[in-house]
């Protein structure tokens, strides 16, 4: 099961005591993933289709407990991606069309209403379920053990305009852009997403997500500590490589022997030790000497070195 799955699987859980509430979030439903049929005069029969089993199953049980409809669902399973498509017919009837104004999918007029209709979403729980519905409709959320990504797909521009400015109600930055045919609402936002995910009631996929988050978070804390500590071990193994060099040199043209003790000590320490940061041949001279004070004497070495 995808993670998108296991989000809408939740989601399809959630209780609805009052009608208003489950109204909302059937009315997002069937603007995202609803075909609107007219057949003759102002008659129409609608079908919604969904690839996710929880979304059809809470597609049923919204529309048989606030309407008296009749549904009709047929499931087809794709060879070609191993995957079922389930489709829900609601019939012409009678009660469709006053249910679909209802809705906010029809106009008094007929007409189709493009946008969300005000009273759908004027209380803080109706709005929370009529977003809900629209993202167990056309939401995608990738798994978050990869890259973060959260988007909704809609196929009207004002629906999803409006479902932007929804999401501002509750300080969550959306955006918008236009995919062929499509217009998307995604979200970029770690933070914004996590909270996304509470106000419409996914709370163990938001929890899911934090937990993965830190888990990142750490990794990457930890990688970025040992990369530094590579690269202060190739830097200090490259600084070793050229101090033998240097001293070997010095041994050429001039003899260790006619350095001054203190120089000749750390210059045969080196050699002995060419594996040692220049602490640890600190930590190695008799007496010890501070990090510091073998830097000094390696620069002494280095300025001899430079003369010959």
């Amino acid at each position: 099961m995808s993670f998108t799955a296991e989000v809408k699987d939740e989601l399809s859980r959630i209780k609805m005591d009052e009608p208003y509430v489950a109204r909302a979030e059937l009315a997002a439903l069937i603007r995202v993933c609803g075909t609107l049929i007219v057949e003759g005069n102002q008659s129409y029969r609608l079908e919604v289709s969904t690839e996710t089993g929880a979304v059809a199953r809470v597609f049923i049980k919204l529309v048989h407990t606030n309407y008296d409809l009749k549904t009709e669902l047929t499931v087809r399973r794709s060879l070609l991606h191993h995957s079922h498509n389930y489709l829900i017919a609601l019939p012409k009837q009678p009660e469709l069309k006053e249910s679909l104004e209802e809705l906010g999918v029809l106009q008094d007029d007929g007409r189709i209403y493009e946008g969300i209709k005000p009273s759908l979403v004027e209380a803080p729980d109706s709005a929370a379920a009529y977003l809900r519905g629209a993202f167990l409709g056309g939401g995608f959320i990738a798994d978050p053990k990869g890259d973060f990504h959260f988007e909704m797909t809609f196929q009207h521009k004002k629906l999803a305009s409006d479902i932007v400015e929804l999401l501002k109600t509750y300080s969550i930055e959306a955006k918008l852009a236009k995919r062929r045919n499509e217009y998307t609402v995604y979200i970029k936002s770690i933070h914004e997403m996590l909270d996304f995910l509470a106000l419409v009631g996914a709370h163990q996929s938001a929890l899911k997500i934090e937990n993965i988050r830190v888990i990142k978070a750490l990794r990457g804390d930890v990688n970025r500590q040992v990369n530094a500590e590579i690269a202060n071990q190739a830097r200090a193994s490259q600084a070793a490589m050229a101090q033998l060099d240097m001293i070997k040199l010095i041994d050429e043209r001039l003899g260790i022997d006619e350095l001054p003790l203190a120089l000749r000590n750390l210059a045969r320490l080196r050699l002995s030790h060419p594996e040692l940061s220049l602490r640890e041949l600190g930590e190695m001279a008799d007496p010890p000497l501070s990090k510091s004070a073998v830097y000094h004497r390696i620069r002494r070495l280095e300025e001899i070195a430079k003369n010959l």
